[in-house]
């Protein structure tokens, strides 16, 4: 017994020949593991996951990288209507320019095509699915022949001669990340197979931050208005709390622990931090508004160490439409309009706007009735309205059409020459395109040929009101309101 006892903790003797098997295979394995990655483009030093190799080998191409000479973007997820899509555009400008990257300009979407939610409910989409809506709707514009750049409108001329801002077309930028020929995005929609769709999905999740595994290409920020308000050079703050945070009601009804703090983008994402070795900072919503004596999520009007900042922030203040656009708007009041006129613009069947018809129209009858006592008739109002003509009867805007003698309405429409001969202009342009063409080899002369005509009809709206000599009536709350009046006291008609 003893015996058998001693014999089952005895060492059994080596097998060398066994031995030096394994180690064949494994060195054999070794061989074919380091020949897999440096035929994929791949360092030594990738494979123990520094900085800087992982980067350079999994995000970009050699070449690529080698047009590129280090230069990093900015990414984000615009939404709703434009007027938000434009606000949005001026925090990315400012935060690309803190954080010294190249802005990727998007694309004007589609009215509400993508919905951020309600931050002071603490009810809004997480940023990747953010990111990823707006991703795939930006390639379905491209498809259907619909893409306008922001640039397209907004005159980005000025901007991108100061110092601290440098801008990429999305268009310019995809090629580039995806590493696909720029010309195929002049092809009409049923060309684009499936092999591209799927190649532009794959780098639409990554860009969005889904593909966590790509270290050092994209930094996607995870933080939004539920969490985070960003500031810049307000010392004492970084990390502190915010004034407006959920109240206990909330927090019980919706099951949420959030809490806002106030974060520096400059020390959470700039040098030394974790997102400045990325090639790409990808953001979700940039929309901040005033709540509650704070900000909904980014709160920087100011940069006392800063001049450059600080100079930037002043300008970006106001962002003009192209010349096409703000061209027709003065040609409308020129020469249709011809008289002074009062501008009405009346958001009525829009979101919160729905509630709120008594109090916008008593506003319009209001001012209609001072000018009677002191214009001269036919009193002229240009109307710019979501509410159909169809619809008028019973309400204000009735009344006045009513009034032939008196009143002479003016309103434009997508059909309107005007319009569509701006929009064939803007087409022809294509300021966007400019913005980083010099990293591709060129599209084709042919790529704008079969664009359709982009939606402008707003923006040219916006001009004639800017021009409006007897006053203007906005709709409370709304943004295109705030728009125009910030024309209106730039005096952009005058220009």
């Amino acid at each position: 017994m003893e015996a058998l006892r001693t014999n089952r903790f005895r060492r059994k003797p080596t097998n060398t020949h066994r031995s030096n098997h394994l180690l064949s295979i494994s060195l054999m394995a070794l061989f074919f593991l380091l020949l897999f990655f440096f035929s994929n483009n791949y360092s030594i030093t990738s494979l123990f996951f520094f900085p800087n190799s992982l980067k350079t080998s999994q995000c970009l191409n050699p070449k690529t990288l080698q047009t590129l000479n280090g230069e990093n973007f900015l990414w984000y997820a615009p939404h709703s209507g434009f007027s938000n899509q434009l606000s949005e555009f001026r925090n990315a400008v400012l935060m690309a320019a803190i954080l010294n990257r190249t802005l990727i300009v998007p694309p004007v979407l589609d009215h509400h095509a993508v919905v951020l939610g309600s931050c002071p409910k603490f009810r809004v989409s997480d940023p990747r699915e953010l990111r990823f809506a707006v991703w795939n709707h930006a390639i379905e514009l491209i498809r259907g022949r619909r893409y306008v750049s922001m640039a397209d409108v907004i005159d980005l001329s000025a901007l991108v001669s100061h110092s601290a801002v440098r801008v990429i077309d999305f268009r310019n930028f995809v090629p580039l990340f995806c590493d696909i020929d720029v010309n195929n995005f002049c092809v009409n929609n049923s060309e684009m197979d499936d092999s591209l769709l799927k190649k532009l999905r794959q780098c639409g999740s990554r860009l969005s931050g889904y593909n966590t595994d790509i270290n050092d290409c994209v930094y996607a920020v995870e933080e939004d208005c539920r969490t985070t308000v960003w500031t810049f050079q307000k010392d004492g703050e970084n990390g502190a709390l915010d004034s407006f945070q959920p109240d206990e009601q909330l927090k019980k009804k919706k099951n949420i622990s959030f809490v806002r703090r106030r974060k520096d983008v400059y020390d959470t994402l700039g040098p030394h931090s974790r997102a400045d070795v990325a090639t790409v900072l990808s953001f979700g919503s940039l929309f901040t508004s005033p709540y509650k004596g704070s900000e909904s999520y980014i709160d920087i009007h100011e940069a006392p160490r800063d001049q450059k900042i600080q100079s930037l922030i002043k300008e970006i203040e106001f962002l003009p439409f192209v010349r096409e656009i703000s061209d027709a708007g003065k040609e409308y009041a020129l020469r249709t309009i011809k008289s002074p006129f009062l501008c009405a613009q009346l958001r009525l069947l829009d979101g919160q706007f729905k509630n709120h018809w008594r109090g916008t129209f008593q506003a319009l009858k209001q001012k209609v009735d001072s000018l009677r006592q002191k214009e001269s008739l036919p009193l002229h109002i240009f109307v710019m309205t979501d509410l159909p003509m169809g619809n008028w009867s019973g309400t204000y805007l009735g009344d006045l059409a009513n009034e032939p003698d008196s009143i002479k309405l003016f309103l434009l429409s997508e059909e309107d020459k005007l319009i569509r001969k701006t929009a064939k202009k803007v087409v022809d342009a294509s300021h966007g395109w400019k913005f980083g063409a010099s990293y591709n080899d060129g599209i084709k002369e042919d790529c704008q040929r079969h664009q359709r005509l982009p939606d402008i009809l707003l923006h040219v709206e916006e001009s004639v009101c800017s021009c409006a000599s007897l006053g203007f009536v906005g709709t409370a709350g709304s943004t295109i309101a705030d728009s125009i009046e910030m024309m209106r006291k730039k005096e952009i008609c005058s220009h």
